[in-house]
Order: structure tokens, then C-alpha cells, then sequence
């Protein structure tokens, strides 16, 4: 099998890796959660791992992502780990919101991950925003969000597209096609099929991709980042999937016909992919057992470290609320 440039085999393996590694961690915060050790609602992304490993590989160092609601894949590619997941959710001194907040919607500007807002389809305008930052810096560097189906009838979409488009930003938008919002299906949310023909609107490219192919997934993404790079501005994908569960652990999906599931069910990510990686001679049983190892070690491990972790002190929430005012004259003139 040729993989699309310039992915090796390495990285082949790596996709691998955090799509095992994003299906596992989830399915541990489900359990924390009805253990109520944890009690922030838990939003799995099971179905649609292809969708996050694949496009977050495809960002370069210096580009900036915003994962939403079921991108823990994207933030674990950006090098997030599982203690900084397990820690977040219990609300420990150690996580990355210092225990301000109970859930993955936070940032780290060394990975270039910016916070996510709860609103879906608020990111929009605001990565429109980063790239437009970016290129008033004279940087390099792409923006990309994601947003499901449903959020494509919220103002922010139009918005925010508008605005990428007119001004030609650097911008990638995923829109992760999973059937339904909440209990919407599409056929209810569109007069359309395919939500990339909103595109046409704005004037832009919009391409269909099958989100439960990682390759797919990552060639396409790829080449929306390279286009935007070279100066010829936004791009959406449309990556058509499944939810395989609830909206959250508490929905039971029972407005989900039973066919539609067990359709879907047969076109899992991961084992999808773990075909074209036996078919390459790249996994074979022992392989697939040594990286099943690997992620069961590093999440106890890391569990273990978030359990034993201590809670925030109260006056721990007056800290890094306001950022540091300037001196006088230390303020940076507009370019």
C-alpha cells in the first residue's frame, strides 16, 4: 500500500496508536464517570477517531487547532496525555485549567491548541481570527476547527466562513458529518446531502471525505492545509461518519434506528484501518498486542497519578484570571 505523501510507515503506525489510544481513554473516563469519580459529562468520540488522528497529523508545528466536543484524538496528536485528560476531569491542582474546569475544553499555546468554546459553531469565527492574526504577524501558520453537521445551521458558521473567504485566511474547516445533533438526524437539520456544497457559497473549495478512513482523512486534510499555506485561502470538509454512542453517557441513542447502527458498525475506524496496516505487513498480532500493552500501561499509569494528584487550594481560583498588565510603554505598536 502506498501511504499519501509525505506519511512513512512510522507515522502509519502512530495513527494507529492515537486512534487505539483516543478509544481506550474514553472508554476509562465512561467508567471514572459511573464510578462518579469523575463528574463532568463524558462526550466519546467512538466512530469517529479516524477523523481526529488523521487531521491533526496533518498540521505542521506552527499551525493552531480548536478541537470541540469529541476532538480528544486531535488534542492527544498535538501531545496532550492522559494524565492531562484524567487530571482535567477529576479537577486536580496538576490539570491544565489547575482544577478551574472539569472537562477537555482547554488550550496550550505551545501545541498550538486554542481553548474551545462550549457554543458549537462559536470557533469558527474565532479561528477565522487566528489565521487573520497569523497573517498580520507574517506567520506561516493554518488554522483549523471543527464543527458537527448540526452547528452548520448556527449564525457563527456564516459568519465565520464569510469572513475566512472575503479575506482569503488561511482556515480548514472539518465538519464531522455523525448523523445526527443530539437526537437531530441530518435529513431534519438540511434540505441537502452534502453539507460541503455550503462551500459554493463562499466561493471555496468543499471536499467529501470518508471519516472513517484515516488515510482519507489525512490526505485530504493535508492538501487543505498546503492550499491555504500557499496563499489560496479557506477550504471545508465534510467528513461522513457515525457517533456510535450517545451524545453524551447519558443519551441512549434511542432515536437511532438499530440497521443504521449495525450498517455503521461494520465500517468501524479503527479496525478499517488496522486492515490496511495488515494488508502493508505493518501489524500483525504481536505487533497490535505490544501497542495494546503500551496504551493499557500508560493509562494506569496515568490514571494512578491523577487519583493520587491533589485537589486546588480555594485560593487557587483568584490565579491566572486576568493576564499580567503591560508597564507603561511596554505596550507593541500595531504592525
Amino acid at each position: 500500500m502506498k501511504w499519501p505523501e509525505p506519511l512513512t510507515e512510522r507515522d502509519a503506525l502512530d495513527l494507529y496508536y492515537y486512534m487505539r489510544l483516543n478509544r481506550a481513554l474514553e472508554d476509562r473516563l465512561i467508567a471514572l464517570y459511573r464510578q462518579s469519580i469523575i463528574t463532568a459529562t463524558v462526550f466519546t468520540s467512538r466512530g469517529q477517531e479516524a477523523i481526529s488522528a488523521g487531521s491533526a497529523y496533518a498540521l505542521g508545528p506552527e499551525d493552531y487547532v480548536s478541537p470541540i466536543t469529541r476532538n480528544m484524538g486531535t488534542m492527544l496528536v498535538r501531545g496532550v496525555r492522559p494524565r492531562d485528560i484524567f487530571t482535567q476531569y477529576m479537577g486536580k491542582a496538576a490539570s491544565p485549567t489547575k482544577g478551574k474546569e472539569r472537562i477537555h475544553y482547554f488550550g496550550d499555546r505551545a501545541k498550538g491548541i486554542v481553548a474551545s468554546l462550549s457554543v458549537l459553531g462559536d470557533m469558527i469565527p474565532v479561528m477565522a481570527g487566528v489565521a487573520l492574526a497569523a497573517r498580520i504577524q507574517r506567520k506561516t501558520s493554518v488554522s483549523m476547527t471543527y464543527l458537527g453537521e448540526g452547528a452548520v445551521s448556527t449564525g457563527d458558521f456564516h459568519e465565520g466562513m464569510n469572513l475566512a473567504s472575503v479575506l482569503q485566511l488561511p482556515f480548514v474547516l472539518i465538519i464531522e458529518n455523525n448523523q445526527y445533533a443530539y437526537s437531530t438526524p441530518a435529513t431534519r437539520q438540511a434540505a441537502i446531502t452534502d453539507f460541503a456544497l455550503r462551500a459554493k457559497a463562499y466561493d471555496i473549495p468543499g471536499v467529501i471525505v470518508d471519516g472513517n478512513n484515516v488515510l482519507d482523512v489525512y490526505r485530504v486534510t493535508r492538501d487543505a492545509i498546503e492550499r491555504a499555506r500557499a496563499g489560496f485561502g479557506p477550504s471545508i470538509i465534510e467528513a461522513k461518519t457515525m457517533r456510535m454512542h450517545g451524545h453524551s453517557d447519558a443519551d441512549s441513542s434511542w432515536y437511532v434506528p438499530r440497521e443504521e447502527f449495525e450498517k455503521w458498525q461494520l465500517r468501524d475506524p479503527i479496525e478499517i484501518f488496522e486492515n490496511q496496516l495488515r494488508e502493508a505487513a505493518l501489524l500483525d498480532e504481536g505487533a497490535k498486542a505490544n501497542i495494546e500493552t503500551r496504551i493499557t500501561e500508560e493509562l494506569e499509569s496515568d490514571l494512578q497519578f491523577a487519583l493520587a494528584s491533589p485537589f486546588p487550594q480555594p485560593e487557587a481560583a483568584l490565579e491566572d484570571v486576568y493576564a499580567p498588565a503591560p508597564s507603561p510603554g511596554q505596550g507593541r505598536p500595531a504592525p
